[in-house]
């Protein structure tokens, strides 16, 4: 081999291995450029559990003179999930100044009432008044207690027209739904956060269960096309 070509050998190894370094970054650059875009409807619109206020209005007319029926429905409904072992506040607010002060104080009387019938510990249902002339004369009582709950962000973002999009990627809006309906009917939020304490085996459940399985019995008949 001559000594041109024993000069030329070694540059084209160092010239291959900057070559094949070059082509190294490129790839993990643009593998973490890549990775960084959120694609992923569960990322864009997460579903968080945090502390918020339940809040319910219940109308009450001038003359009435109790809980109605309709208001017993209403506020049945609005503390079925009240957390008994947390205890939180419900807030009462009463009307006062409107037409239908008198009523407020006696249907919210019935109210107190009812929820501690309910589960709502002595103590734990606050009193307040409010200004509510300007309501006419069926101003509503409020009712407010804080409870964890599961919810995602507001939906119906479109920041851009989803049908220029060349990467072919989720828009804004992709998803959101799902995830707030998805939030609305779990019944219990602390069930995203992670799995429940199993519970006990039901040992004569069990016990009657592999019983059936073992004295089963599976008869197979072949069935035979003669015709074909």
């Amino acid at each position: 081999m001559s000594d041109a070509l024993l000069n030329i050998v070694p540059r084209l190894s160092v010239v291959a291995v900057l070559a094949a370094a070059l082509m190294a970054g490129c790839a993990k650059r643009d593998s973490i450029t890549v990775g960084a875009i959120p694609d992923d409807y569960r990322t864009n619109h997460p579903i968080v559990i945090s502390e918020r206020d339940k809040k319910i209005d219940i109308p009450v007319g001038a003359s009435d003179t109790g809980l109605s029926r309709v208001q017993r429905v209403a506020l049945d409904g609005f503390v079925a999930n009240y957390d008994r072992a947390v205890g939180p506040v419900v807030t009462m607010m009463v009307p006062y100044g409107s037409a239908n002060q008198s009523a407020a104080s006696i249907v919210a009387a019935d109210m107190a009432k009812r929820l501690r019938a309910a589960g709502v510990p002595e103590g734990r249902v606050l009193y307040q008044q409010y200004e509510a002339a300007r309501y006419g004369d069926a101003a509503p009582i409020r009712l407010i207690y804080a409870e964890m709950a599961a919810s995602t962000g507001q939906c119906g973002r479109w920041p851009e027209d989803m049908l220029a999009n060349a990467e072919n990627k989720h828009w804004a809006n992709f998803g959101c739904s799902y995830q707030n309906n998805l939030a609305a009917q779990v019944a219990n939020p602390a069930d995203f956060l992670g799995p429940r304490k199993p519970s006990e085996i039901d040992a004569a459940r069990r016990g009657i269960s592999i019983d059936d399985y073992r004295a089963r019995e599976s008869i197979w008949t072949p069935e035979v096309d003669i015709n074909w």
